[in-house]
């Protein structure tokens, strides 16, 4: 089939995506990421350095994995690339490394407190010990892709100390280095775990009835209609509607809410929530790769593949922050005994301290894995963010506009009057017609009619069924045609928010029904104030109901009469005439566009349509408006915390190198700059998951 695409001439490129065996280096990974981009084979590449993963977009269809296996080894030779299906050993410290740092510390002691001949054997025996995996590592990188890495630069500074009678610095170094290196490995791992357990909601089986018992079965094999078993303590691991028994389901990791949910026959159930008593039986409404789970996972996973601009920054940065620093080095080896009165020694020593601060892992490190901490903890609190620029974006929003219906409302209705318009018809003939149009919407006034008139009939005799967005519907039934929407879809004269049904335009019938406001609503856009943020509402609604709702809510700017088009349009005109971040928030169909127009898009709950959560960049898995608030308090920390991790590693970085230039630091003064400073950020980074609301 490929072959058939390429004689034709046909340009077809897939994504690939695979997990890095091993990959330490934060720096090592913002070089992979530049290679592959720069390969001609290759359109498009990702480096996730929190998550170990690469992505790649590339028109080749063969050997692609081996291929840009090549390319990551060229940089790092002793990585290796996995499918996102295998396996992988948790990575433990290697007890040989701990027993190399403890004998090469030993013999270094020793060496110090003996004397003559013994003495500067076990100082060569150590440095030999200490060095020997960073020396392999860094001839293995020269070799191969003839670049300078952290590994060369140390053993560069450590030998170089040797030379010039400064041992015990250059032991003091390699020590350090080790043990950072480490304890670095230590908190990266850590950070990595927290943040995946936040999101372990993948189910790992179905119980799958046929015949009366159940078959365990992996999710992806149920089809939609078939019966499946959850039992106690057990995953959802499809999406569903209850056919039989009842149950009390954690949702915490869809939706961050701890309280308990009672679930009996007739209710949706979502996969990814646990069962925490009872047994149910689910018809099963999606496929695995269209439920509620799988989306959470997807988007959760390519989350960080868009990045923020702090992150494309500092990645460009430190292309450029080494070469500077090595070109300092050089000048200061050579320049400094020229223009001071320096001794060749001491001027090297100085340079070579330079060597040790060049890495910019602290830096590399952090910034990524503190995106990637602000949306597993959004992910926690039952916010889904789309990537890291969308979180870094949510921070600095200054203006944000909501929907009404299901947004600020509930949209439950709750005051209902049928209007019958027509003598010949019964109220139940009306309402039936009514129902069988509302039963294929997804819109949360349909979800309320059918609440309030729960009718069984079918749909089966529904024909050429079509929903105008914020307009209504309009299908065939008995060869008449049947239209459910505004009074102006209707042909009515009237210009209110009541619900009208014509057959073959005929106004039969009206429905009056006015939706409860959200109890939070009022507090939610209070807060949203206090941070300085503009807050204004577009809605469909009269406009009456319009600042009536506004006043109860405290949103003054309201605009009222409005079509879905309309709404895009004063949505456009706001972003144009504003140059600062506007948000909009919606749930329906309707709200799809506007959505996507937004600088930040943010969708109100998991119950929204799947084109409003598609076209969002923000995913609210509750209609908590609370969870709006959360979710820019998160963004505010965490581009408070990367902030922090910069302008300390570069302050840091600075003073050493000043110091160093003046003589007054050491080597192992250098070494805290850098693997320090990086294990203290990433300490720092750690501080996003334990955030409190």
């Amino acid at each position: 089939m490929w072959k058939k695409y390429l004689e034709w001439g046909v340009n077809i490129s897939m994504n690939y995506k695979y997990k890095f065996t091993e990959l330490d280096c934060a720096s090592c990974a913002n070089k992979i990421e530049s290679k592959l981009k720069q390969d001609s084979n290759i359109i498009n590449a990702n480096v996730n350095f929190s998550k170990l993963t690469v992505t790649v977009e590339t028109n080749m269809t063969e050997h692609v994995k081996d291929y840009i296996e090549k390319i990551v080894q060229q940089i790092e030779p002793d990585v290796y690339l996995l499918d996102l299906e295998e396996k992988q050993e948790s990575k433990k410290i290697s007890w040989t490394h701990v027993i190399r740092l403890i004998i090469g510390i030993v013999f270094a002691a020793l060496g110090f407190l003996l004397k003559g001949n013994l003495s500067k054997v076990l100082i060569i025996l150590s440095y030999i010990i200490l060095l020997s995996k960073t020396f392999i590592n860094a001839i293995k990188l020269l070799i191969k892709s003839k670049s300078i890495n952290e590994s060369l630069l140390i053993m560069i500074s450590c030998i170089g100390a040797y030379f010039t009678d400064n041992i015990s610095e250059g032991l003091m170094v390699i020590i350090l280095y080790e043990i950072g290196k480490v304890l670095e490995e230590m908190a990266i791992d850590h950070s990595r775990k927290s943040i995946s357990s936040l999101m372990d909601i993948k189910p790992e089986y179905a119980n799958l009835k046929k015949e009366n018992q159940s078959v365990e079965v992996k999710p992806e094999m149920v089809h939609v209609g078939d019966i499946i078993i959850v039992k106690r303590g057990e995953k959802v691991p499809l999406d569903g509607t209850i056919i039989k028994g009842e149950a009390n389901l954690n949702t915490s990791a869809l939706t961050g809410e701890s309280k308990l949910r009672k679930v009996k026959i007739g209710d949706e159930v979502l996969s990814g929530s646990i069962n925490q008593e009872g047994l149910i039986e689910l018809k099963v409404s999606n496929l695995y790769q269209n439920s509620t789970v799988s989306r959470i996972l997807d988007l959760v996973e390519t989350a960080t593949d868009r990045k923020a601009k702090t992150e494309t920054f500092v990645a460009s940065a430190a292309k450029i922050y080494t070469p500077i620093v090595l070109i300092l080095a050089l000048l200061v080896a050579i320049i400094f005994p020229m223009i001071f009165s320096l001794s060749w020694n001491d001027s090297i020593q100085r340079a070579l301290t330079f060597l040790v601060i060049s890495c910019p892992c602290a830096i590399a490190i952090s910034v990524p894995l503190s995106y990637f901490s602000g949306i597993g903890k959004a992910s926690k609190e039952g916010i889904l963010i789309k990537g890291s620029d969308y979180l870094d974006a949510l921070g600095r929003i200054k203006k944000i506009i909501f929907d009404k219906t299901g947004t600020i409302t509930t949209g439950e209705f709750n005051q209902y009057h049928l209007e019958v318009l027509d003598s010949n018809l019964e109220e139940t003939e009306i309402i039936k017609l009514y129902v069988k149009g509302e039963k294929l919407s997804n819109h949360p006034i349909a979800k309320s009619i059918l609440n309030h008139f729960p009718i069984d009939t079918t749909t089966d005799d529904v024909e050429d069924y079509k929903e105008l967005a914020g307009k209504g519907i309009i299908y065939q039934y008995q060869n008449q045609i049947i239209k459910i929407g505004s009074s102006h879809f209707v042909g009515a004269s009237e210009k209110d928010k009541d619900i009208y049904l014509s057959i073959d335009d005929n106004i039969v019938a009206k429905l009056n029904l006015l939706d409860g406001i959200k109890k939070e609503a009022p507090s939610v856009i209070q807060k949203l104030k206090q941070l300085g943020i503009q807050v204004k509402m577009f809605t469909g609604d009269s406009k009456e109901i319009a600042l009536s709702i506004g006043d109860k809510v405290g949103i003054k700017d309201v605009s009222y009469h409005l079509l879905p088009g309309d709404k895009y349009e004063l949505l456009e005109k706001e972003i144009q005439t504003n140059t600062q971040k506007t948000a909009f928030v919606g749930d329906g169909i309707n709200d799809a566009p506007s959505l996507a127009l937004a600088d930040v898009g943010i969708s109100m709950g998991s119950i929204g349509s799947a084109s409003a959560i598609e076209a969002s960049d923000v995913v609210i898995m509750t209609d908590d408006l609370e969870k709006i608030v959360t979710s820019i308090q998160i963004s505010k920390f965490t581009t408070h915390i990367v902030k922090q991790n910069l302008i300390f590693a570069m302050i840091v970085k600075i003073v050493v190198l000043l110091l160093s230039g003046l003589g007054v630091a050491s080597m192992w003064q250098a070494v805290f700059a850098d693997t320090g400073v990086t294990l203290l950020t990433i300490l720092n980074t750690t501080r996003i998951l334990k955030l409190h609301f």
